[in-house]
């Protein structure tokens, strides 16, 4: 990537008017037609949103575009579809044991709502609060009972794969048990046993950091700073590391950029809430060599920073990434990571929703590290520049979709391919026009020196 130093949040303000407005329009679309889906909508095919039955990850981005859409426009029609539609239909993903998705679901919703709440943008009815606080408590818990123990004191929260399965996607549910761990909730086990919500982040951070991230520490061949590997396998009778693997990129040893990018800005969002802790609370719930609070800080910056160096080394000039670092078409475009991406390209995806996932992980980790992050802000704003127009941001009145030329499963053959090439191009998805407005919202506060965007209600400046 060409970090452009020039680029400030001010300075893109019109351009995340442009993205608001573009997905005020396609929402509204969506909105009318949704009664039609069997399921939540996850992708387009020619501009039209379909249902794809694996788990129902995407609900929550449903809804919480048009919170986010509230949020950004006033637009009191998209606050009472979302509030309406939190209601009736997101209760099953409260209780869903099953999948590793409760932050993406939840806190995309009862999270923005009661958010809004206490920003005095919503109503500030107590009991509507406190149904907000009580969805997200139960969330937490629900989605940090979902564990496989290993050896020395760490675990994870296992994906939908199986108890053998960390996927590095799962890093930015540890947000559900963040916002439960905040609002004072506690998992409760057998015999009445208590278990820290802060304990299971931790223990879950720490065991993706050792087995999902690469260190240039010699581990394997293709042990490449800042890599990261999208799952890890472990035996579940012993709790022994297997091998590293890969559901949707090209293989276990490349790197398949949107779970690179969920890592980044999972760690990078979960270092600015772990900072507003006290250190009593990292003495009493931390784990073995994380009982500090300076301890636990200097090691989510350590993984931020490799992957945040990785991201920046393996993207494209205008800071898109490919869908994968290794996939083998890109061969055919000669020196790829010189010039800005091309969507059109005759071999190998671009994944824009990767971009829109580590953008906003390479502005908050920026802002984390203070003035030794400018790095991190210029790369940030870079990507930011870059989505939010032409050939990426939606402008056509017949589509539904808000970013586009976003992939899901290229090794399934999911995403829709509208030529002969056999390359994906085109679309949206659920979760990259969820991160596409997150991000412009968060780049339009910034530039309106608005209150700091948090996805932990309880952080909220000047709560009411």
């Amino acid at each position: 990537m060409v970090i452009r130093d020039e680029i400030t949040p001010k300075a893109l303000v019109s351009a995340t008017g442009e993205v608001f407005e573009a997905a005020r329009a396609a929402t509204h679309r969506l909105k009318e037609r949704a009664s039609e889906l069997e399921g939540a909508p996850v992708f387009t095919v020619e501009g039209r949103y379909m249902p794809k039955g694996w788990t129902e990850w995407t609900q929550g981005f449903q809804f919480g575009n048009a919170v986010l859409l509230f949020d950004a426009l006033g637009d009191e029609s998209l606050l009472e579809y979302a509030r309406s539609e939190t209601v009736r239909r997101m209760t099953p993903h409260l209780t869903h044991t099953g999948v590793h998705d409760h932050g993406f679901n939840n806190v995309s919703t009862y999270g923005n709502l009661l958010r809004l709440s206490y920003e005095g943008r919503t109503s500030k009815d107590e009991w509507e609060r406190e149904f907000y606080r009580l969805a997200l408590k139960v969330s937490g818990c629900v989605q940090a009972a979902r564990w496989t123990p290993l050896p020395d004191g760490l675990g994870y929260v296992p994906s939908f794969n199986g108890a053998h399965s960390l996927f590095a996607d799962t890093i930015r549910s540890m947000r559900s048990l963040a916002v439960a761990y905040r609002l004072g909730a506690e998992l409760h086990g057998e015999q009445d046993s208590r278990i820290s919500l802060l304990t299971r982040l931790l223990q879950h951070s720490e065991t993706t950091a050792r087995y999902n991230v690469y260190f240039g520490a010699g581990r394997d061949r293709w042990d490449i700073p800042g890599r990261v590997v999208h799952e890890s396998l472990f035996n579940v009778q012993s709790g022994s590391y297997r091998a590293p693997s890969s559901q949707q990129g090209y293989s276990p040893f490349t790197t398949w950029t949107r779970g690179h990018a969920w890592i980044l800005c999972g760690f990078a969002e979960l270092l600015e809430f772990l900072e507003t802790l006290d250190d009593s609370e990292f003495q009493k719930h931390g784990i073995d060599g994380l009982r500090s609070k300076s301890s636990v800080l200097e090691r989510f910056r350590e993984v931020a920073t490799a992957v945040a160096e990785f991201y920046i080394e393996h993207t494209a000039t205008d800071g898109i990434p490919y869908w994968d670092t290794g996939a083998p078409g890109l061969v055919q475009l000669g020196d790829w990571r010189a010039k800005p991406a091309d969507p059109w390209n005759k071999h190998e995806p671009v994944d824009s929703s990767a971009a829109a996932i580590g953008a906003q992980g390479l502005l908050r980790l920026g802002r984390a590290l203070g003035s030794q992050g400018d790095r991190y802000v210029g790369a940030g704003l870079t990507v930011c520049s870059t989505l939010f127009d032409d050939p990426y941001l939606s402008r056509d009145d017949g589509h539904e979709g808000i970013l586009l030329h976003s992939l899901y499963h290229r090794p399934n053959r999911w995403d829709h391919e509208p030529d002969s090439d056999g390359v994906a191009r085109g679309e949206s998805c659920m979760w990259g026009d969820y991160h596409l407005l997150e991000l412009a919202l968060y780049v339009s506060r910034l530039a309106r020196d608005k209150p700091y965007l948090v996805f932990d209600p309880e952080m909220t400046d000047g709560k009411g």
